[in-house]
């Protein structure tokens, strides 16, 4: 992680004042646990990561002049009533429900960046990002794609809550990290929020199909009860990003898919699990 003679890494939790001897161009602010079981577990402190935590990096780069690109979410939709989902859509968000603590801290948020922008003069950039997959996912983060691989490699049954057919928009790591630079670094006055996700449209149980594929033995499926808040559809609408930062996820559902279960094959448990028979998982995609 320190091998490039220009970073330095700093173990430190945003909540807390950052150390004054910062002097950052840019901020990317992706400092928040993202999947359900963990923003949860700590919903508090979840919301403070939203909300002061923002502010401290804001009072920061408008200290420093530098730039600040916050990594705000399809969760500030809601359960979307209106398909796909523009950036004008305001959502549809229970504020006091189980996800509350990060659907309401990310608009918060929202809030503070583009009231810096306002009255600070802060280059402040916001983008809205859609469920993104790919190697490196925690396996126990509770999201459908880690959830059904492990699963799946541990011969379990894979669990699908509801009937499966609540939908998503899954954008593989590498397309979304170069929407992230792409917005970063766009001419300061196209700010967002702009959506960065998939437009592929995936429904639950068609990912469990699919991953059940790919197993060494075919995982059998079980349906629970839909937790409460379950957006039940969820694709963006990203016209914006293609206009102002010529982007489009260009990596395939299916390719990624294949991609990030052979790294986690390869990483099970600290073992390796030649029998899944798929090839590396950085085989061709440019970095």
């Amino acid at each position: 992680m320190n091998e490039h003679p220009n970073f330095n890494a700093l173990k430190h939790d945003i909540i807390d004042p950052l150390p004054s001897n910062l002097h950052p161009d840019q901020i990317y602010n992706l400092a928040c646990a993202a999947s359900p079981r963990r923003y949860q577990a700590d919903p508090i402190h979840t919301v403070r990561t939203c909300v002061q935590g923002v502010f401290n990096l804001l009072e920061l780069a408008s200290t420093r002049n530098a730039r600040i690109l916050q990594a705000s979410t399809s969760e500030i939709y809601g359960d979307p009533k209106e398909h796909p989902q523009h950036e004008s859509y305001h959502g549809n968000v229970n504020p006091v429900g189980i996800r509350s603590c990060y659907d309401e801290g990310k608009r918060c948020a929202e809030t503070l960046m583009s009231d810096y922008g306002r009255t600070r003069g802060v280059t402040a950039k916001i983008a809205r990002i859609f469920n993104t997959y790919g190697p490196g996912m925690a396996v126990d983060d509770g999201r459908v794609v880690s959830t059904f691989i492990d699963q799946a490699l541990r011969a379990k049954a894979l669990t699908v809550y509801g009937d499966g057919s609540q939908t998503r928009s899954l954008c593989y790591v590498d397309d979304m990290i170069k929407g992230l630079i792409l917005l970063m670094n766009s001419v300061d006055t196209f700010r967002g929020p702009v959506n960065l996700g998939n437009t592929q449209e995936i429904s639950v149980l068609d990912i469990a199909l699919r991953i059940s594929e790919l197993a060494p033995h075919e995982p059998k499926i079980v349906f629970k009860p839909l937790p409460a808040d379950d957006p039940t559809v969820r694709c963006p609408d990203i016209a914006l990003a293609r206009r102002h930062l010529d982007w489009n996820p260009t990596v395939q559902f299916e390719e990624g898919l294949r991609l990030t279960y052979a790294h986690f094959a390869r990483t099970a448990n600290g073992r390796q699990l030649p029998e899944s028979g798929i090839g590396p998982a950085n085989s061709h995609i440019e970095k």
